[in-house]
């Protein structure tokens, strides 16, 4: 099993150059590799995840030179658990970005590099989630930066490239800051391995320690959008594509989050910062649903209310008990599924009206009864409503909140209990306006639609010919493809795209029906982080 825990890595890493060696060629093929590549993460997450549970975590020492010289992977339960939410949810939105782009008929965009870098994405983010050491953490995080800096761009556009600037910009400073974290930490302990790590980093004075410890947090926190290292987020992640959109939002914040937990339990027990992780739990649930209540586009309300339940997740670790770990990793594989979702509607209502924009929808509960379905049940399971996964997240963190005691503890279970209800009121307010309400008049547009002629090897693709226009069919809106073009979208999205969503609602549901097997788990997950001698003895052999 130990030999299985690189290929999450790897296969994405290896397809990604086998497409890029084909260049334009066997676009078909492309499509169905990419599925299946994906497809085999899936499964090896899992297999690894179980295999984690059974046995303990899993590590490999790639070229086998053992810590501190070699490069380290390790899989243990939290690990396991995130590559099988995060390898689930990549599989469906890439499946519906097939649907997107096909509908769109965009190959012959120049920009024709979204699947490699979108492989390329999963590979970075498979690679954090199995680092064993800082070192290979920060590799992970720079791999999803290169990548999400190509598909936060794509398509040229000037709102995307200067939205990708900033993120760009905030993400190098993080990285800088990330560099220098490392350099501290190797010359106070000799070494950048974790499991070594957390054995020299407590022989060391306690200042220096602290300080690594907030230097960490802060690289951390602008990776997971933890209010006030937040403002770049808002900006960013609604000018992408919607599966660039989606996946951003639901995983790669959570990949910060993931690294807290990791460092927090591994490399600082006990740690004297956790009043200040409270206060930044408290300050980004409020500020992010406030935030989302004064939104009118669709889009913007659900990235401010991804910075507002990001906070549920720091008020786990902040309380840093085992009752609070669990629950707060429940939420984060919650978070992941739901929040994608909603992003995921997001583009099917974009894809049938030409807009996100609360003002000009209205009426989609009887003319898009499906895609009511869609949204009601993920935006119930951010609300909270019992028994949806949300509600279990939200209560096992709450119940941590009531046992720990304290003024913080409490002042966060009624924050919590305040942001739950105000996620509700937003989720009513987008279903009242873009749902219930009647369309509002005059708000279609006659679209346009290109004439298409057919390629070398079969693929329909869209030429403008002679430059020729013609009418749109009836009902028929211009908005944004996949690469940023105008396209015409019709009121039946491509089947892929609803196929992809409707997964996605599924796999939430799943957190439901199994919270039980789900939630013991977590315990167990919790429980191993907080003991730190399974994961130490895996690594070192002792």
């Amino acid at each position: 099993m130990n030999a299985l825990v690189p290929l999450p890595v790897l296969l994405p890493l290896c397809v990604t150059g086998l497409e890029l060696a084909l260049g334009p060629r066997l676009r078909r093929f492309k499509r169905l590799v990419s599925l299946a590549v994906l497809g085999a993460v899936c499964a090896l997450s899992v297999t690894l995840m179980i295999a984690a549970d059974r046995h303990g975590p899993l590590h490999v020492d790639l070229g086998d030179f053992a810590p501190p010289l070699g490069v380290t992977l390790v899989a243990d339960r939290l690990a396991g658990l995130m590559l099988t939410v995060s390898s689930a949810i990549t599989l469906l939105v890439h499946l519906y970005s097939l649907g997107q782009g096909m509908a769109d008929r965009d190959e012959r965009t120049p920009v024709g590099v979204f699947h490699p870098a979108y492989l390329i994405l999963v590979a970075g983010v498979s690679c954090t989630f199995l680092a064993g050491d800082l070192v290979n953490l920060y590799v992970g995080f720079e791999i999803m930066l290169v990548a999400s800096y190509v598909l936060l761009t794509i398509g040229g556009t000037a709102t995307r490239v200067r939205a990708g600037s900033t993120y760009v910009i905030v993400s190098l400073f993080s990285s800088t800051l990330f560099l220098v974290a490392i350099a501290m930490t190797y010359a106070v302990a000799g070494t950048v391995n974790f499991a070594q790590l957390a054995g020299r980093l407590q022989e060391i004075p306690l200042g220096v320690r602290t300080l690594l410890e907030a230097m960490l947090l802060t690289v951390f926190a602008i990776k997971a959008a933890v209010f006030p290292l937040a403002a770049w987020l808002p900006d960013s992640y609604p000018t992408a594509p919607a599966p660039v959109t989606a996946v951003f939002a639901g995983l790669l914040t959570k990949v910060g989050v993931y690294a807290m937990l990791r460092t927090q339990t591994l490399l600082f027990p006990g740690h004297r910062l956790g009043d200040l992780l409270m206060l930044a739990a408290l300050a980004s649930m409020a500020v992010g649903i406030l935030g989302a209540v004064a939104q009118t586009d669709l889009k913007r309300v659900l990235t401010f209310t991804l910075i507002s339940h990001i906070g549920y997740m720091i008020f786990g670790i902040g309380l840093a008990g085992r009752a609070a770990l669990g629950a707060a990793i429940v939420y984060v594989a919650h978070h992941i599924t739901v929040q994608t979702t909603l992003f995921l509607v997001a583009g099917l209502i974009e894809r049938r009206d030409g807009t996100t924009e609360l003002t000009r929808l209205g009426g989609l509960a009887r003319s898009a009864p499906l895609l009511a379905v869609l949204f009601f049940v993920p935006a119930m399971n951010l609300a909270g409503i019992p028994p949806l996964s949300g509600f279990i997240g939200k209560l096992g963190l709450m119940r941590a909140g009531v046992d720990h005691g304290g003024a913080w503890a409490w002042t966060l279970v009624a924050g919590s209990t305040a942001t739950s209800l105000l996620t509700l009121y937003v989720m009513a307010k987008v279903w009242n306006l873009a749902f219930w309400r009647q369309a509002p008049p005059g708000t279609e547009e006659e679209g346009v639609v290109l004439e298409s002629e057919e390629d070398d090897d079969g693929d329909d693709t869209e030429s403008d010919g002679t430059g020729s226009r013609r009418p749109a069919p009836a009902g028929a809106v211009v908005t944004a493809g996949l690469l940023g073009r105008s396209i015409t979208t019709t009121r039946h999205p491509p089947w892929p795209m609803v196929t992809a969503t409707c997964a996605a609602v599924a796999l939430g549901l799943l957190y439901t029906v199994l919270g039980g097997p789900l939630t013991a788990f977590t315990d167990h997950a919790a429980a191993e982080l907080l003991a730190r001698t399974p994961y130490i003895e895996a690594v070192l052999g002792r």
